[in-house]
């Protein structure tokens, strides 16, 4: 890093650390008073708000609870798009934390609260201290968590009105030390499919089996055997992940259940990956059915598809990370990661890159080497500078003044 670079950085770095106060105090209100997928009425209100108040063009409604802010300087025609996701998870939370949440049955266990923090203090220091040259898009999403946000913001025509070059977005990852980031080109998340298999077979009496065909010992067989498509069927330098979450049968010891039912999670970091295990738990599940005299029905729903970092895009963003916080902050290639993302559907039709911001490890204590989808995870306030320094420098870099 080059002497001014690194100066600049530092300053950045020192100027939204002066104001990263009042940005945890939002951060802290949208965590007391978190909000489920598609009814962030609240939180979207505080964010249309503040943008507004920093001079921004707010439009909201896309995706429902969804909010664009958008700001234009200068004749240039460059377009960047940051976005922040906004919902909560149906978590009691267990932190004990006077901002603790006051919804019961509800938290935000995955540090949305901090990440839509992050966006929001970068866009007062962007509105106020920013030359760029453009148009810059900053994007707050509702339902990343399972219900598909993204894919419908782009339903209700987020790039057809707000076209963008290119799309941001930064994740906590607890486990890594606070402020560290990790990047990836190619596959970073997997894709996320949920499968429903109904056996149908005949109940009966427990005490006369051969009277029956049993769905419990059918669907026993096929838990096991899909195991076989992992260990036998997908190249073993590719990953894939089949969990059965949910097996459902019967209510009495005595009696053969007429049905039984599996609930399955299936995971993959290659497209080619996620149709081979789609073909072969159908066929799977429907041949073990068979054999044990019963009938399967798989109910095979795509979800998230794989998100998949685009070079260029990257590149970039390491080279903002590497002159904000150095090259020993930065993991360049970090490894790809089996949850799922719906900024997935975003990197489909828009080039970009989505990055990691570590939230703490086992040596720094606290609530941020918690795992998200923890009742006793927080965010960590500490990456509310840290972050929005980097959303602040990377419009500079995006959009420079003279280009």
């Amino acid at each position: 890093m080059n002497a001014p670079r690194e100066a600049f950085a530092q300053d950045l770095l020192q100027a939204l650390g002066a104001q990263a106060d009042e940005f945890i105090a939002v951060r802290h209100d949208i965590h007391r008073h978190p909000e489920m997928g598609y009814k962030e009425y609240r939180t979207s209100d505080l964010v249309a708000e503040q943008l507004e108040k920093f001079g921004y063009a707010v439009t909201r409604g896309l995706g429902g609870t969804g909010v664009v802010g958008q700001l234009q300087r200068g004749a240039g025609g460059k377009t960047l798009g940051l976005r922040a996701d906004m919902d909560a998870l149906p978590i009691e939370e267990a932190t004990g934390l006077p901002y603790a949440s006051c919804n019961v049955g509800i938290m935000h266990a995955c540090g949305h609260d901090g990440h839509t923090a992050m966006l929001l203090a970068a866009a007062k220091h962007i509105a106020s201290h920013v030359a760029f040259n453009g148009t810059l898009n900053l994007i707050f999403q509702p339902a990343e968590e399972g219900l598909g946000g993204a894919k419908k913001m782009m339903e209700d025509g987020l790039f057809k009105r707000f076209p963008c070059d290119a799309v941001f977005a930064m994740h906590n990852m607890p486990g890594q030390p606070q402020g560290h980031l990790v990047l990836r080109e190619g596959p970073m998340m997997a894709s996320s499919d949920y499968v429903t298999i109904t056996i149908d077979g005949q109940g009966g009496h427990g005490a006369m089996p051969h009277q029956a065909a049993d769905p419990v010992v059918a669907g026993s067989a096929i838990v096991l055997g899909l195991q076989s498509i992992v260990a036998r069927n997908v190249d073993p330098q590719e990953t894939a992940v089949i969990t059965v979450g949910a097996f459902n049968a019967g209510v009495a010891n005595n009696v053969i259940p007429q049905t039984a039912t599996l609930s399955l999670s299936v995971r993959a970091l290659n497209p080619q990956v996620r149709e081979l295990l789609e073909k072969r738990i159908t066929a799977l599940a429907q041949s073990q059915a068979q054999s044990y005299g019963v009938r399967a029905q798989v109910n095979y729903q795509r979800g998230y598809p794989v998100l998949v970092n685009h070079k260029s895009e990257t590149d970039f963003a390491r080279d903002v990370a590497e002159e904000l916080v150095g090259t020993a902050r930065v993991t360049r290639q970090g490894k790809a990661l089996t949850g799922s993302e719906d900024f997935a559907f975003f990197l489909e039709k828009v080039p970009g890159c989505y990055l990691l911001i570590g939230n703490g490890d086992t040596e720094s204590g606290g609530h941020g080497a918690c795992m998200v989808h923890n009742p006793g995870y927080d965010f960590n306030d500490r990456n509310v500078a840290v972050g929005s320094a980097y959303w602040s420098l990377m419009v500079e870099r995006f959009l420079p003044v003279n280009g």
